[in-house]
């Protein structure tokens, strides 16, 4: 129990610590290829945060857990919402830009919606994961052309300037892309392999642990994204690092499961805890619609959302 746990926790601290070398060094070589720091930003730099959803996603495939796949998936939405955005709205009131609220919120409720449509009956087909995955790459593309032709194109690049290192030698950017790709698979198996002793020593199922532990830490990355904003006065960094997290988690993560181990749904994923992530994801519109002129996430939302966030932890651990 004592090498699970271990395992578990190695492997977290390392599949972080590598998925953010990862996005480093891939962001040093892209510049140093001449890549626009505004494409740099919308592709490799933010979905950096979802690597450790997508990693593990594909080794609790690959080891025939779907399940625990889905459950991460579902899992770290709800942690992002709850979890990640209640403790940051603590710190003070999260203020959302109209975008935000009028394009990125939608399109993310809108993708969860699809997925929940697929979920729905059961399963999850190969064809299905395809199609996710193939909505993923038009909406990357859709939110490329937009910063390309948005007039005020010049500031997002400044923006997105600042998210990108610079002075980066190419042996030095080459040599972090590597480790990272190396290590994140491997890390990744160790907290599956982990999260499965743990699971088995307390006799919950794998959609349980997918929907805690290993929701929980690979929202980690999410969680000092969104402090660092607060932290720097940058409250659309804070919100946009989440939403544009779940739209990542939604369809290019949970593609995964469906192209590598397409099959039967445990059925509580695709209800109950469906309908917590829409149900959220909802609740986080409708607190940033009500909140007036100010079009904000306040404290007290925040602490609405941790509540939520306990509750459904205890549901889940009493199933």
């Amino acid at each position: 129990m004592l090498f699970n746990i271990f395992m578990l926790i190695a492997g977290l601290i390392a599949l972080v610590w590598s998925a953010d070398k990862f996005v480093y060094g891939a962001a040093a070589f892209a510049r140093n290829l001449g890549l626009p720091p505004m494409l740099i930003g919308l592709t490799i730099v933010a979905m950096g945060s979802s690597a450790p959803e997508m990693f593990v996603a594909a080794t609790a495939s690959m080891e025939g857990m779907t399940d625990t796949a889905i459950g991460n998936v579902l899992g770290s939405n709800v942690a992002n919402i709850t979890l990640i955005l209640g403790l940051t709205a603590l710190l003070g009131a999260i203020a959302v830009s109209s975008q935000t609220l009028k394009r990125e919120i939608p399109l993310m409720i809108i993708a969860t919606a699809i997925a929940g449509y697929f979920l729905h009956d059961g399963m999850l087909t190969r064809i299905e994961g395809f199609m996710l995955l193939g909505l993923f790459f038009m909406l990357m593309g859709y939110f490329i052309w937009h910063a390309v032709t948005n007039k005020k194109q010049h500031v997002q690049d400044d923006e997105d300037d600042s998210e990108v290192p610079k002075g980066v030698p190419t042996s030095k950017a080459v040599m972090w892309l590597v480790v990272g790709i190396v290590l994140l698979p491997l890390s990744a198996d160790w907290m599956v392999q982990g999260a499965v002793g743990i699971a088995k020593a307390y006799h919950l199922s794998d959609l349980v642990i997918g929907l805690t532990i290993i929701a929980i830490g690979t929202s980690l990355p999410e969680l000092a994204a969104c402090v660092a904003g607060m932290l720097k006065k940058e409250d659309d960094l804070a919100i946009g690092n989440i939403v544009g997290s779940n739209l990542f988690n939604i369809l290019a993560v949970l593609a995964i499961p469906g192209i590598i181990a397409p099959g039967v749904v445990d059925a509580a994923a695709s209800t109950r805890d469906f309908y917590m992530v829409l149900a959220t994801s909802s609740a986080l519109a409708v607190f940033i619609l009500l909140s007036g002129r100010a079009r904000s996430l306040k404290r007290w939302h925040g602490v609405v959302l941790l509540c939520t966030f306990i509750a459904y932890q205890l549901v889940l651990f009493q199933v």
